[in-house]
């Protein structure tokens, strides 16, 4: 090998390490520009190296529901400052399960020339995004107001959910729509590297797959019975209505469980009569509750005898005594390891990524 190869390789080794060199310091740069934004908690199990219970082991696949499609997010409206108040709103982007892109107007920019532009920024492919913005005043807002004008907004994109992690399409998405928002407002755009985000992403959903449970109950009735009737007798048992669901709330309004046509159709839809129902306990989106699992199979059985139905598990068998003291046992062990993960049943963070 001549010297003037042996040069080469050698300038080319060199170049490498400077590119490498280049990006890790960029990354760094970024990544602490971002933690000035939203500093780590160290009560957050997801915002450790960790990412909770799931992290470094091998991720099961995800399960998906079981007994009629994902379940929506039920969240809770967190309070609003009124427009041109001195208040933040409380609601804010979550570092743990979302990443943000800062953008930054040279003017401050009117809300009311902001928000035509909003339906854009509700979601990228399958993962919802949340905006947020900061008043020419300092103030924090959760939504725009018309009479407001904001110096900077936040595209808060979520790292993960039931359809799985960020793509690398999603956040090209993503980072587009702030472009083009830059380009129409005169403004700038920060965030992180695509790379540092997809693995974020990816393993926040090895942690939420592990974790992702639901748990279902079939009501067969024993001929079929109109939609109308069936809808009226669960209202009469405690049931309210969502969509193409009803749902069993809890004292504070929150899903304990639902019960969905087997059809997935809506109760009021159509003249045909209803022959199956099922009932699910999407585990990380309902309040923690030792009779979680319990609790349904009592509505259920209440059910099953104003239907004049018979109430089997997913598997259509009937229910073995004391079976569900067994699995609420062992839904008590699911809940704490959902607390430890960062992820408490129940809370907006989990109904979010388990959406």
């Amino acid at each position: 090998m001549s010297d003037l190869q042996i040069g080469l390789i050698a300038l080319g080794v060199l170049l490498i390490l400077l590119v490498l060199g280049f990006n890790w310091w960029q990354d760094r740069r970024v990544r602490r520009k971002m933690q000035t934004h939203f500093p780590a908690s160290e009560q957050d199990p997801l915002l450790g190296a960790g990412l909770g219970a799931g992290a470094g082991a091998p991720a099961p696949s995800r399960r998906e529901p079981g007994m009629g499609g994902e379940s929506a997010a039920h969240l809770p409206a967190e309070p609003a400052a009124a427009p041109g108040s001195d208040a933040d709103d409380a609601e804010e982007p979550d570092p743990a399960t979302e990443v943000v892109i800062e953008v930054h107007f040279s003017e401050p920019a009117r809300g009311a020339d902001l928000l035509p532009y909003m339906q854009s920024l509700r979601h990228v492919g399958r993962k919802p995004m949340r905006v947020f913005a900061t008043t020419d005043q300092g103030r924090h807002r959760a939504r725009l107001h018309a009479a407001e004008s904001y110096g900077a907004m936040q595209l808060a994109v979520l790292l993960a959910n039931r359809s799985g992690p960020l793509t690398a399409i999603e956040w090209s998405q993503a980072w587009a729509r702030a472009q083009d928002l830059a380009e129409r407002f005169d403004a700038t755009i920060e965030g992180p590297d695509q790379q540092a985000v997809l693995e974020q992403a990816a393993r926040l959903d090895d942690t939420c797959a592990a974790l992702d449970t639901q748990v279902g109950l079939t009501l067969l009735l024993h001929q079929a019975q109109p939609a109308a009737e069936v809808l009226n007798i669960a209202r009469d048992a405690g049931f309210a209505a969502e969509g193409n669901r009803l749902l069993w709330p809890a004292e504070d309004g929150a899903i304990r469980f639902t019960l969905s046509r087997a059809d997935g159709a809506a109760f009021d839809a159509g003249m045909g009569g209803i022959e199956r129902l099922y009932l699910l306990l999407d585990v990380p989106c309902a309040p923690a509750d030792p009779r979680a699992f319990g609790r349904m199979v009592d509505v259920g059985r209440d059910l099953a005898a104003r239907l004049r139905a018979d109430l089997v598990d997913d598997q259509g068998k009937p229910l073995a005594d004391g079976a569900e003291k067994v699995i609420d046992e062992r839904l008590q062990v699911l809940f704490g390891q959902l607390e430890q993960a960062g992820l408490p049943a129940g809370s907006a963070r989990a109904q979010r990524v388990f959406a």
